[in-house]
């Protein structure tokens, strides 16, 4: 009798366990198919690309033609934008073409030579130079740079201003791009506050909206450069009390939080305050604003997806996910592999939401 009561007291308690368990298990799959269901809806990891690597026809037409040495096409290119009211669509343009400089200048330096006045020519000619200064440098630490290297990062930077004054000399006297090209040498050359304003007052003076120019002094003004937490908030408060809709300068302010809280080493939580709330609703709210042929649209994308997925808001970062399609863009460039970073934040959105779908109580787990 007393072995009977045993293994019945044992049969109820796998009774009682299998009750408990069998509800969980079947909720786990139901997370698991759902998942699926939502990674289907997204491109493949190994289909993602960079912003950048797929450049448009056009765009790898002229690129095609400055290797073989050929600098018609680009100079081309840059004049068809000349006159457009947005430099910040003339900036963007000049992005690839100052890449490619960086890593052989042949047709650059032909450019130059046939064309001393282009200061199209002059600006890319200065940023290829800045380039080339941050590679002798190094993104390492100032305590791990040799003296060597900072001779000549401080060296090639001085070319690069000398460079750039020529392009403020040709370019049209409306043109803020020769200007915003010299932020970075001043940051490299740490300029005082008050050479850093004068330059910025000839930026705003001509353009007052510029995103690139505004991200670039963002970085001087943040505490791991020039600035401070302080002086950098000060900074996106001017940018942002004047700035239209549709803009995209709102991105400054995660930008700024993003410095801060990666600075002083914040717990998660330091994303999930209402300050940052409110900075990843009103980009979202610029980016509806926005041109839709924006040449920074996808990397506000990128910066307001990060900045869901990081205040805990899962459903609103997955439908941003699927907007920016296969190209990575935004804060994913700032860590070591940013394809995979994209594809590892994609995915805990999508496990986060798969999560949220699962009836109450029977879920498992929590986003990070």
């Amino acid at each position: 009798m007393i072995l009977i009561s045993i293994l019945l007291i044992l049969a109820v308690l796998v009774v009682a366990g299998a009750v408990k368990v069998v509800p969980r298990l079947l909720a786990l799959g139901r997370q698991s198919r759902r998942e699926e269901e939502l990674r289907a809806t997204l491109v493949p990891r190994e289909q993602l690309v960079l912003k950048g690597d797929e450049p448009p026809a056009e765009l790898a037409a002229v690129l095609d033609a400055a290797r073989s040495g050929d600098w018609r096409p680009a100079a081309g290119y840059l004049a068809e934008v000349g006159a457009y009211r947005d430099a910040s669509l003339r900036w963007a343009r000049l992005g690839p073409l100052c890449t490619m400089a960086a890593e052989d200048d042949t047709w650059l330096r032909r450019w130059r030579e046939e064309d001393p006045r282009s200061a199209a020519a002059a600006l890319v000619q200065t940023s290829a130079l800045v380039g080339r200064a941050w590679e002798i440098r190094t993104s390492k630490p100032a305590s791990e740079v040799s003296t060597e290297q900072f001779r000549g990062f401080r060296e090639v930077l001085g070319e690069a201003e000398l460079v750039a004054l020529q392009a403020v000399e040709t370019a049209p006297a409306e043109d803020p791009n020769p200007w915003v090209a010299q932020i970075a040498i001043a940051m490299g050359l740490n300029r005082p506050h008050e050479d850093f304003r004068g330059l910025w007052a000839e930026i705003v003076a001509r353009d007052p909206h510029h995103l690139r120019a505004h991200e670039a002094a963002l970085q001087y003004w943040c505490a791991k450069w020039h600035g401070s937490h302080e002086l950098m908030h000060a900074f996106v408060d001017t940018a942002l009390a004047g700035a239209p809709g549709g803009s995209l300068l709102t991105v400054l302010r995660i930008q700024a939080f993003f410095e801060q809280i990666t600075r002083d080493k914040a717990p998660a939580e330091a994303y999930r305050t209402p300050e940052f709330t409110a900075a990843v609703d009103a980009l979202l709210a610029d980016m509806e604003q926005a041109d839709p042929a924006h040449p920074y649209l996808q990397d506000a994308r990128g910066w307001a997806a990060w900045g869901l997925v990081k205040s805990a808001r899962p459903v609103q970062a997955l439908e941003l996910f699927r907007a920016m399609g296969r190209e990575v863009a935004g804060p994913w460039f700032l860590y070591d592999d940013p394809r995979g970073a994209f594809y590892r934040m994609r995915d805990n959105c999508v496990q986060a939401v798969a999560r949220e779908w699962v009836p109450s109580g029977q879920r498992e787990g929590s986003m990070v």
